[in-house]
């Protein structure tokens, strides 16, 4: 039986994220959604813990957590040039926060419940452009600041944001960048 996927490995070997700045509206509907979280929540996921949720930030949302957003990097200390490139990240269509909520689990250290939320945000970037959409995987101020996603996303004192999944439609298609050395990358032992 041949399982060989060469349309799966043609995408796999052209895809590239597409930068928040070149997506536009419409962003994909609550049903295109759920069917992108679908596909991204097949990850490997030892023992089954679902060490991941999603919160998806629309518009309304969005809008609202922009201006909090700015105010939260000047109060850390950090320039009008920075909050301003902050808050100007919630420009996108939409915007899916990967949270990592670890499991307590004696045979699955959470080092690999962090990968296995990792591999979703990769999932969710793969199926969205897929399915045709612009999706770029980032962090920030707003991923990486505990305080700010506690007090603005709901995390809980042990989740952390695994990544913030900017969708849209797609704008220009961006250059091709450099890829890495894939030889200089490797280690073959025999």
């Amino acid at each position: 039986m041949d399982h060989r996927n060469d349309e799966a490995l043609r995408f796999l070997a052209t895809r590239r994220s597409h930068p928040p700045k070149l997506m536009t509206g419409p962003a994909p509907d609550q049903e295109d959604l759920t069917r992108l979280l679908t596909l991204a929540a097949r990850v490997p996921d030892h023992g089954k813990l679902e060490p991941w949720r999603f919160i998806v930030l629309g518009r309304q949302t969005l809008d609202a957590l922009a201006p909090a957003l700015h105010k939260a990097v000047l109060a850390d200390g950090q320039d009008q040039a920075a909050a301003d490139k902050a808050a100007s990240a919630f420009a996108s269509p939409v915007i899916v926060a990967v949270v990592h909520s670890p499991v307590n689990s004696l045979k699955v250290p959470e080092w690999e419940q962090v990968l296995s939320a990792g591999a979703v945000c990769l999932g969710l970037v793969n199926a969205a452009l897929a399915a045709g959409w612009g999706a770029a995987w980032l962090t920030g101020f707003a991923a990486l600041d505990v305080g700010f996603a506690q007090a603005h996303l709901g995390l809980s004192p042990q989740e952390r944001i695994a990544g913030l999944i900017h969708i849209g439609t797609r704008g220009a298609t961006p250059p091709e960048r450099p890829r890495p050395d894939i030889k200089a990358k490797t280690e073959w032992r025999p």
